[in-house]
């Protein structure tokens, strides 16, 4: 019997990464994944390999930074599954910009995905859960969403903003529905390849007393717990998955 047994969730950029293996964890403790992503052969290369364990799971084609495309994701949902009982935020974009050369075409764009697609479909999805009387909510924040370094002052705002937004969800929504974020450290995802790889975590790496980098599968073990009973005492925590970084 697995932990999410009869249990609907989606994950948004579960694709590759952190998303990716979450989805794969979620569907073999028995939910049904909505997988979402921009590459469509990535994402059907993950509901295939869900499938091929014999789990079930669902693909939206979804840019989070379009509005008709977050509605297109829960309206798949609710038309395939008839419900939602998981959410998983986790979709999210770099922004490496200095604040000088900060513009507010690249502000909006890292706000719209990395926070208000969290909001939007958190709306979307409140009603039901609500009626059903549970919901589990969980937000991809960051080490990011507790102190500020030079030069990724989108990113680090957004990440900031996201830590409120999931205290605030705690509130407004519970009890029904419960709402924590993840704060990942050194983990080796796309985005960090595209930034200079495991190379260029060292420092956070050498710094932390587990002394690795970390892999998707560790964020996943954390969002399970957050996704199933086990942790229904749980709420409005911004939970550090960072290897020790500053413990």
């Amino acid at each position: 019997m697995g932990k999410l047994d009869g249990k609907v969730a989606i994950v948004t950029g579960s694709t590759s990464g952190m998303g990716r293996d979450s989805a794969k964890l979620f569907a073999a403790e028995g939910a049904k994944v909505v997988v979402t992503g921009r590459n469509e052969e990535r994402a059907k290369a993950v509901v295939d390999d869900i499938k091929s364990e014999g789990n079930e799971a669902i693909y939206v084609i979804a840019d989070m930074g379009n509005v008709d495309d977050i509605k297109k994701i829960f309206d798949t949902t609710i038309e395939e599954y008839g419900t939602v009982d998981i959410l998983f935020n986790n979709a999210g974009i770099l922004s490496t910009t200095p604040l000088l050369e900060m513009t507010k075409e690249e502000w909006d764009e890292v706000f719209d995905v990395d926070v208000y697609a969290a909001l939007y479909l958190t709306q979307l999805v409140a009603p039901i859960m609500k009626e059903k009387g549970k919901g589990s909510i969980i937000n991809t924040c960051s080490i990011a969403s507790f102190a500020g370094h030079f030069g990724f002052v989108g990113y680090i705002s957004s990440k900031h903003a996201i830590a409120g937004l999931t205290k605030s969800i705690a509130f407004e929504l519970g009890p029904e529905i419960r709402c924590n974020g993840i704060a990942p450290g050194a983990i080796h995802t796309a985005m960090v390849d595209g930034i200079g790889g495991v190379d260029a975590l060292q420092m956070m790496i050498q710094a932390s007393p587990v002394k690795r980098v970390g892999q998707g599968e560790d964020i996943a073990a954390l969002a399970l717990f957050l996704a199933s009973d086990e942790s229904e005492f749980v709420d409005g925590q911004i939970i550090r998955c960072d290897g020790g970084l500053e413990c």
